[in-house]
Formats: C-alpha cells, structure tokens, sequence
C-alpha cells in the first residue's frame, strides 16, 4: 500500500541530497539520504492532507450548526399572533344583525314599543 512517490518529489530529494553531499560520500549514501527526504516530504504532504480534512469537517460543522440555529429562530418566529383577527369576524356578526334589525324597523316589519 505505499504510493510511489512522483517524479518532482524524487527530483527534489535527490536535488537535496546532492546540495547536503560531504566530501567523501558514497553514491549509495547519497541515495539513502535521498531516499529519507522523499519520505520525509510524503510524512509532511500527508500530514498537510490530514490537517486541511480537519480543517474542512470543522468549518463544514459550525456552517451545520449556525444554519440550524437560523431554522430554529425562523421557527420560533413564525407563530403570528391573532388576537385582533378573533374580534373581528364576531364584530361583523353584531354588525350585520344590526343592520338587518334596522332593515325590519324601517320597513315596518318589526315594530319596537
């Protein structure tokens, strides 16, 4: 399961290593010493992997829950109050017999008295 590493790390690391060279070493020490910083690079993009999916599952998490508390205060206010709304279908009740009763008196239907 280890992934190979590509061809920029490999060229880097060996790029490193030759800069890093001290008189006297062998080729095959140069290889090793270029072979422990292309894994040292690989540690270090992998760690950066790890660190930005943190990084996102967070920022995915308070975008959760500060749209949770929006649907919550958009529920709480959307319970209206009707209190002027319950008056006024029995206002027109009262006012409607009235008007009828007044009906009837003009016209002699009813008589008051």
């Amino acid at each position: 399961m280890t992934q190979k590493a590509s061809t920029e790390v490999q060229a880097e690391s060996t790029r490193i290593a030759s800069g890093i060279k001290k008189p006297g070493q062998s080729r095959e020490q140069t290889k090793l010493i270029a072979a422990g910083i292309e894994k040292g690079i690989a540690e270090y993009k992998k760690q950066h992997k790890a660190k930005s999916r943190q990084l996102d599952k967070q920022k995915k998490q308070k975008i959760r829950a500060n749209a949770a508390a929006a649907e919550q205060e958009s529920n709480v206010e959307i319970e209206p109050k009707q209190v002027g709304a319950s008056r006024l279908p029995w206002a027109l009740l009262a006012l409607s017999w009235a008007g009828f009763a007044g009906y009837l008196v003009q016209n002699g239907v009813l008589v008051i008295g």
